[in-house]
């Protein structure tokens, strides 16, 4: 059964926008490109932010992470990127570093500003997109995505999510907020591009549906899988390199709380939870998966443990969550290699 925050208000209760951007401060621009099928999605802040990020996949791709570590000595980033394209794709942030530079954002060195752009990204090079290009298109991406940015945005097809896949379906760009009881936000920001399935074997139910608010994936009551070990949890999968390659599940977490990066740290380890309850399987050696935590620190108060306890669980509930509405709401393009959730739930009908 989905949950009801109306009925439940003691259990859950979803910002106005029900989206990251509910938390205070926090903006998101998106950028695509409809023929190589591929975009770029920045969440950034008018004022900089505390940021930590934990790494759980076994094939990562990431820019500045190490930095984000508690004993290294920036506290504070300007923006944080999740892109497609691979390696390539590590370019879109040098786009949001130089819009940020021409703004005079960034870590203060002297009478210079250098902007801290953590990033990651997914691998979207073989989804029917044209991959014939001989110039980086990522650090466009990038500038387009940061001039875009703003406390509205879409879901699904868009940014880092517009070229995602999964086991079986489109994957996409997804969402969601909590507001606890104290009146902190908590919000998810996830682009889908996992090797596992968002939906249980033998149905199109999320395997996130338990978490569900309001129908924002289509209100489909959970059904368990038809089968448990299939071929594909043996490990016998027939696609060999192709399964291998298609895969990474990138994340942002975020809380207006005013919390370190030690705490933060914790956050983000918690909010894989929220990955591995929607995703099956997940934070396999040929996924990436990993989770950013964000604080904007518009909320100032002291800080108990039970605050850590109820942001981590808040964090991994918007991110399982955030995972199914991306690939709900993901629409067909010319060339797809898979149907959205939606085609796929039609024909069921």
């Amino acid at each position: 059964m989905a949950v009801d925050v109306y009925r439940y208000k003691n259990v859950m209760i979803i910002g106005k926008k029900n989206l990251i951007t509910d938390v205070k401060g926090i903006l998101v621009g998106n950028s695509h490109d409809d023929e190589v099928k591929t975009g770029v999605s920045v969440l950034t802040s008018d004022e900089r932010f505390a940021a930590s990020v934990s790494v759980l996949g076994g094939a990562p791709g990431t820019r500045e992470t190490d930095l984000l570590e508690s004993d290294k000595l920036v506290n504070k980033v300007d923006a944080i990127v999740l892109s497609g394209g691979s390696a390539f794709g590590l370019d879109a942030a040098s786009g949001v570093v130089e819009c940020l530079k021409n703004k005079k954002k960034g870590y203060e060195v002297g009478n210079v500003n250098v902007p801290i752009v953590p990033a990651a990204i997914l691998f979207d090079l073989i989804n029917g997109g044209n991959d014939d290009w001989h110039n980086n298109l990522y650090k466009n991406l990038g500038k387009s995505a940061y001039n875009n940015k703003g406390v509205d945005f879409k879901l699904g097809t868009f940014g880092a999510g517009h070229g995602a896949t999964t086991n079986n379906l489109k994957g996409g760009l997804g969402s969601a907020s909590i507001v606890l009881s104290n009146g902190v936000t908590v919000g998810a920001l996830v682009a889908v591009n996992p090797s596992g399935s968002v939906v249980t074997e033998g149905t199109n139910s999320f395997w996130a549906s338990p978490y569900e608010v309001n129908k924002e994936f289509g209100g489909k009551s959970f059904e368990f899988p038809s089968k448990i070990f299939s071929e594909y949890f043996r490990g016998d999968d027939n696609r060999k390199d192709s399964f291998s390659i298609k895969n990474t599940t990138i994340a942002i977490v975020a809380t207006d709380l005013d919390l370190s990066k030690v705490e933060l740290r914790r956050v983000s380890v918690a909010a894989h939870d929220g990955i591995s309850r929607a995703i099956v399987p997940s934070h396999t050696p040929y996924d990436g998966d990993l989770v950013f935590s964000v604080s904007t620190a518009r909320i100032k108060t002291k800080i108990e443990q039970n605050d850590i306890y109820n942001i981590g669980h808040a964090a991994s509930i918007c991110l399982s969550r955030a995972i199914a509405r991306g690939v709900y709401e993901a629409t067909p393009s010319k060339n797809d290699t898979l149907p959205t959730w939606k085609e796929v739930e039609n024909k069921r009908l």
